[in-house]
């Protein structure tokens, strides 16, 4: 296409070239005849489904006038949300995300339009349609950064849930940004959205601002449970009691991870008690009996980090009837027995099956993704230290280098340090094999530093 070429030159080319009437074309488009000939001799212009009609009749892919619509309706001419509206959501459809990006850049001089941007956004959003949502969230939330405004909250929060990957380095950052914004968000999104913030920093192994979070949540939660009772937000996922009780869960969990097991134990006792909630309906039983569950196995987790391995036929007894539990469970007795070096072989074997990496469910919904990916490097880690120090060489270093390789995946620092570290130790216990495979990921390693190096740099 030439740059210089109008939409209306390219129809009338095709009637020539076709020898086609416009009569006989209305008929293949579906367009008024008169429309048709308003459209080619410009007293009329042309509706987004028309283009779409015309491109479809002249046997051309979808959006291929495209972008010569933005220059002809957008560039110059006055554009229209009658155009622009329904425009976006067919490149939306079309994937046609350059399209978008260039029509929001001529936008956003005109903050009339932000409004009505914010709500095609929200729909995308809530369509799936995330690539395009992104790009209107980002520009709005750039075009509205000195308002201090709810949308500009809202946009952040949505930037933030949308975000976050496998990257764990990427999403250290994100969730730091995000943090600065969460208290202007609308109440409606406030528990949510601490809820998880808080999942995020947790996967990171940020206890100092798990348990701040932790806090604010229970304070806001609290305060709404008093006022309004059992009934739910309009837009919260949960019942109220569920953000209660998950602020106890984590702080208490954020005392476990720093070694503090008698004020997690205490926390354990705070989310195990639902005493206060009168009269729980249904969905609240639900999140009830889930934080029973938990607390249980918290309480024999905890304990046995203290040190108290009586304790682990209960435990295995306890996790043997709950699937969902089996998967956390290994990793933290696996850190355990390292801790205490005591022999959990024939846990392993039992187990054996739960050593690879799937999607962790409970009867409330789906673990968070960063959260299980966290748990998942810690188990390959911790059995490859339990490998390598029952002289088991060769199992050992397999799991330490596939802890590597995942923590790579994840981009996980913590995790690439503790692989590259015991790789070492044992190196000498390693085959040419395993040694060929360490060199590679160190390659791998390296050129993922000097790629976060600048992905950091960009958002200083």
């Amino acid at each position: 296409m030439e740059s210089t070429t109008t939409i209306r030159d390219h129809l009338e080319s095709y009637l020539k070239r076709e020898q086609m009437s416009i009569s006989h074309f209305s008929e293949t488009s579906g367009i008024n005849s008169g429309t048709l000939s308003n459209i080619l001799n410009k007293n009329r212009p042309i509706a987004m489904q028309q283009l779409d009609r015309i491109t479809s009749a002249m046997r051309l892919e979808e959006g291929y006038f495209y972008e010569l619509y933005i220059d002809e309706c957008f560039v110059h001419a006055t554009p229209d949300w009658r155009r622009l509206g329904p425009f976006l959501h067919r490149c939306a459809e079309l994937d046609k995300l350059d399209c978008i990006e260039e029509v929001i850049r001529l936008m956003m001089d005109n903050l009339s339009y932000i409004p009505l941007l914010f709500d095609v956004a929200e729909e995308f959003f809530q369509a799936g349609k995330f690539k395009p949502a992104i790009l209107l969230y980002e520009n709005i939330a750039e075009s509205e950064k000195m308002q201090h405004s709810e949308r500009l909250a809202l946009c952040q929060y949505r930037l933030f849930r949308l975000g976050l990957t496998n990257d764990q380095h990427r999403n250290l950052i994100i969730a730091s940004r995000f943090e600065y914004y969460v208290d202007r968000l609308d109440e409606r999104y406030q528990l949510d959205a601490l809820n998880e913030l808080i999942n995020a920093f947790a996967s990171l192994h940020r206890w100092s601002k798990v348990q701040e979070l932790s806090e604010k949540l229970k304070v806001k939660a609290a305060i709404h449970y008093e006022m309004n009772g059992r009934r739910k937000q309009e837009e919260t996922k949960r019942p109220i009691v569920f953000y209660i009780m998950y602020a106890y869960l984590a702080c208490g969990s954020a005392h476990f991870h720093l070694n503090n097991y008698e004020m997690a134990l205490k926390y354990v006792a705070l989310y195990s008690d639902y005493s206060w909630v009168k009269e729980p309906e249904p969905e609240e039983k639900v999140v009830i009996h889930q934080f029973q569950e938990w607390a249980e196995g918290n309480r024999y987790i905890y304990q046995l980090m203290a040190g108290q391995f009586e304790v682990l036929p209960d435990y295995l007894a306890y996790i043997s009837t709950k699937e969902n539990e089996i998967f956390p469970a290994l990793c933290d007795i696996v850190t355990a027995a390292n801790r205490y070096d005591m022999n959990i072989d024939h846990v392993l074997n039992q187990y054996e099956p739960y050593f690879t990496y799937h999607e962790q469910r409970n009867r409330i919904g789906k673990v968070s993704k960063q959260v299980t990916d966290d748990r998942y490097v810690r188990l390959l880690a911790g059995l490859g230290t339990y490998c390598l120090k029952k002289d088991r060489f060769v199992e050992g270093l397999d799991f330490v280098l596939n802890s590597l390789r995942f923590s790579i995946e994840i981009s996980d620092g913590r995790g690439m340090l503790r692989g590259v570290g015991l790789f070492e130790q044992y190196r000498e216990y390693a085959s040419d094999t395993a040694i060929q495979q360490y060199k590679i990921l160190i390659g791998e390693v390296q050129k993922l530093n000097e790629e976060k190096a600048g992905f950091a740099d960009s958002y200083m």
